[in-house]
């Protein structure tokens, strides 16, 4: 008769099952920059999409206003609307459990000011189930960002390579070049932190920046095309898994390259149906 451990046990849910993994929550962040974990974040679009992440245990999922680039066919972020955000975010919704999801306000959802972006907060987080939003902008925010705080809305502020502001930017540039730039992005995130962000998202900025901000900061920072000294980072769905023809930018790494996966795929199923090898008789369903 087999005998019985007598080491310990794992822990157990309910009927024995074992204890899934904690929920992510904006203070699991904080606990994880204390504790020197690095976070991952990655964007997500779909009901698939959060599946995939959720099963590889991402922590953040972040349904970016980029989803007018690489979902939408826009030049920019700048088209999307508040109506689409929430009608991808619902989506995403249903496939999240562990994951703490944060949702873009689009371009001039909150630009007017606190009592603009509260609207614009409160539809995201009652239509879409998100649990936090993120805006662009520094010291300038940081009164919209204090009023959202003061209304129960987890933040996370975002500065650098803001693309809400590509044209004022003068393109795509890396930020934060001069000492004066340096000193004004430092004096950006301490405003964000100060006006209760949970988070602020460091996007193109010199890696040396983004360590001295990273270290000044009591909150996290997530890179993007900022270096690997932040707390942590975020890619976009497409540029991670080479969803798209072209080769993704410098600050990415298509980890996979589905889209060649998919269009060959497409090929076969074509060669497939035109050679009469699909549907076979297993494939097609009794009358």
């Amino acid at each position: 008769m087999p005998t019985r451990s007598k080491g310990k046990r794992p822990p157990t849910g309910v009927a024995g099952a074992p204890t899934p993994p904690a929920k992510v929550r904006t203070l699991s962040l904080l606990k994880m920059k204390r504790a020197g974990e690095r976070i991952t974040c990655v964007t997500a679009y779909g009901w698939p999409a959060a599946l995939a992440l959720e099963e590889a245990g991402i922590d953040v999922c972040l349904v970016g206003d980029s989803v007018g680039m690489v979902e939408l066919g826009y030049d920019s972020t700048l088209p999307v609307t508040l109506d689409e955000m929430i009608h991808h975010a619902r989506a995403v919704r249903r496939g999240l459990k562990r994951a703490l999801m944060v949702v873009d306000l689009p371009f001039m959802s909150y630009q007017l000011g606190p009592g603009q972006a509260l609207a614009s907060a409160g539809r995201v987080l009652k239509e879409s189930g998100a649990e936090a939003v993120k805006l662009e902008g520094g010291a300038e925010v940081a009164a919209t960002v204090r009023a959202l705080r003061s209304a129960g809305v987890a933040v996370m502020g975002h500065i650098g390579l803001t693309p809400q502001s590509v044209h004022a930017l003068g393109g795509f540039r890396v930020q934060g070049r001069g000492k004066a730039e340096a000193r004004k992005l430092l004096s950006d995130a301490r405003a964000l932190q100060a006006a209760g962000a949970f988070a602020v998202v460091l996007e193109g900025l010199p890696e040396a920046v983004s360590r001295s901000i990273s270290r000044a900061l009591d909150i996290p920072t997530i890179g993007i095309g900022a270096g690997a000294a932040c707390d942590g980072q975020v890619q976009v769905w497409h540029d991670l898994l080479g969803c798209l023809p072209q080769a993704p930018p410098r600050h990415s790494r298509a980890f996979a390259g589905t889209y060649r996966i998919q269009v060959e795929a497409l090929k076969e199923y074509q060669r497939a149906v035109r050679q009469g090898r699909f549907p076979t008789p297993r494939e097609t369903p009794l009358p």
